[in-house]
């Protein structure tokens, strides 16, 4: 009964602490994906760009920020951010201070990190799409945007998916190190709460579980969505 008045809702618990740390993960977690996925596809395509320095520059961006730490690129993007602007704040008035918004500066630290990643998947994907339908998508007078938009970025997609869900699973675990630069996540409320109680055991392992939940409705979800974009595919392999 003791463990249930501690995960109670109300003053006398932390149940509410610990749900609004799970909903702010969930919320980070969702509002990295597409920032993440995004800037991915453009790293993609950059390496697969004509010209050598979008390729030199999309290599390099995918060096660092796969071999860095995601504790030091979350560090660099807070503090090396704020340091930053609160430079560029003092030209325009001097002795001004900025202070980042850590919701923003941790989306885009797991944003950059996300990208590098994903920059891989959608690269290999794109590699795997017959050259043949480009040229088929030309021949029918589409225009570059058009032949990427309608002809490849499906095929590229179905094939990224599988990699991308593993992208996602991993993006879900990393949200907990937001809680070093002061958000209240579940991993940060969970620290203030075996700080307060003096009951590491009951507290993390009811945190492990709520990430143990995430990572199973994830995965029943992506399996949903990579069954969806296969649909047609193991039709037409049926016949």
């Amino acid at each position: 009964m003791e463990f249930l008045t501690l995960l109670s809702f109300g003053p006398g618990g932390w149940g509410d602490e610990i749900a609004r740390g799970a909903l702010l993960t969930v919320e980070l977690a969702l509002s990295t994906l597409p920032f993440g996925l995004a800037l991915g596809l453009l790293v993609a395509l950059g390496k697969d760009a004509p010209s050598p320095i979008a390729r030199a520059a999309a290599n390099l961006f995918t060096t660092v920020f796969r071999g860095l730490p995601e504790l030091l690129t979350l560090f660099i993007v807070y503090y090396g951010g704020q340091m930053l602007l609160t430079r560029l704040a003092g030209y325009v008035s001097p002795g001004a201070t900025v202070e980042v918004n850590q919701f923003l500066a941790g989306v885009l630290a797991l944003g950059l990190v996300l990208a590098a990643f994903s920059s891989e998947v959608f690269y290999a994907a794109l590699k795997a799409v017959p050259r043949g339908q480009k040229e088929a998508a030309f021949a029918l007078g589409l225009p570059k945007w058009q032949a990427f938009r309608f002809v490849v970025f499906p095929q590229l997609w179905r094939v990224a998916l599988p990699g991308l869900s593993n992208n996602w699973m991993v993006l879900m675990k990393d949200t907990s190190l937001v809680s070093v630069i002061a958000i209240n996540d579940l991993m940060r409320q969970t620290a203030i709460a075996v700080g307060v109680t003096k009951q590491p055991f009951f507290f993390y392992l009811v945190a492990c579980l709520i990430y143990l939940a995430f990572s199973i409705l994830s995965s029943l979800v992506l399996t949903r969505a990579e069954a969806r974009a296969s649909r047609g595919l193991k039709r037409a392999g049926a016949k």
